[in-house]
């Protein structure tokens, strides 16, 4: 079990890594620590802080958003998710001590009464709170896909972060997204009128144009569906931003290796992960992102200038 507040005494085994140096950096000295450990909660979101009707925002340079299956496909990755989002939060904290996260939850519009629940950008021991305000359904259609179009479709639309620099957009899931957003569905969750279906994969090609953005793949119980689904996130992301994920207690470590990795703190990770892990275990995370590009790398050169011709044929 990960802590939140200045109580980290469950994050390592015996190390020399300074998790003292994260924890300085993301616990406000003014204000007491939170409850030790994450616990969701069973009888609904708390509206009030995860409704989708509202817009939320970042003035971060730093801003990462995180779109979390909870269907129940999901089985038990989105506990083990949300109980390691302590060491996500502070450790990222420790890189850019101005990062400010968002987290979402995302279910099946076609099934489940809240198929989509975000929250406002928050930083330090506030993410505890909020994390507290979101309910995993743990439903589903019982198809391979989810309603992560509706996720993006908020994200593309109610979402601003006008002044980031290196923004990340994470989803972490196993399924694959419906071709179009529903107006109806649109206008439901979110208070949006739409002319008509919006073509989903659109949606996520234009948000690669402003963020960072992977999936962190669950391996689907169906290979032949599981390939199905790698090659539709592959198409509208790219091949080498769908990321396997070895297991449920390394998708965070996975999150955090990759955003570590792109933000030049590679080095950093590596002893973190060392420090809590095995060998094997720190072998199977890096295994998952070795085809993330450092800073500086060709592969990231060539992708930032790819970008860059994007960004000046738009201005044009």
């Amino acid at each position: 079990m990960y802590t939140w507040g200045d109580d980290i005494s469950t994050w390592k085994r015996p190390g020399s890594y300074d998790y003292g140096s994260a924890k300085r950096a993301y616990v406000d000295p003014t204000k007491p620590a939170s409850p030790r450990s994450y616990s969701r909660r069973v009888d609904g979101p708390d509206m009030g802080v995860v409704d989708p009707k509202k817009d939320i925002s970042s003035d971060s340079k730093n801003p990462v958003i995180v779109g979390i299956d909870c269907t129940g496909s999901m089985q038990e990755w989105p506990a083990e998710i949300f109980d390691r989002l302590p060491l996500f939060c502070q450790t990222l904290a420790k890189y850019k001590p101005d990062v400010e996260i968002a987290f979402a939850v995302i279910g099946d519009a076609n099934s489940d009464e809240y198929p989509l629940q975000v929250a406002k950008f928050g930083k330090g021991t506030e993410l505890d709170t909020i994390l507290k305000s979101f309910y995993p359904e743990g439903g589903g259609g019982g198809q391979h896909f989810e309603s992560y179009e509706l996720f993006a479709h908020y994200v593309q639309n109610h979402v601003k972060t006008p002044n980031a620099v290196s923004p990340f957009l994470l989803v972490m899931g196993d399924e694959g997204f419906y071709k179009q957003v529903d107006p109806a569905q649109a206008r439901h969750y979110m208070g949006d009128n739409l002319q008509g279906p919006e073509d989903s994969a659109g949606i996520w090609k234009s948000l690669t144009q402003k963020y960072d953005t992977y999936l962190l793949h669950k391996e689907y119980e169906n290979a032949a569906l599981d390939t199905e689904i790698t090659e539709q996130w592959s198409g509208v992301l790219g091949g080498q931003k769908v990321l396997r994920v070895p297991s449920k207690e390394r998708a965070v470590d996975v999150a955090l290796g990759l955003i570590a990795k792109k933000w030049g703190n590679y080095s950093d990770f590596t002893k973190n992960m060392g420090s809590r892990h095995g060998s094997g275990t720190v072998a199977s995370v890096l295994d998952s992102i070795r085809g993330v590009p450092a800073p500086g790398s060709s592969l990231d050169s060539a992708l930032l200038g790819s970008k860059s011709g994007r960004d000046s044929k738009r201005l044009a």
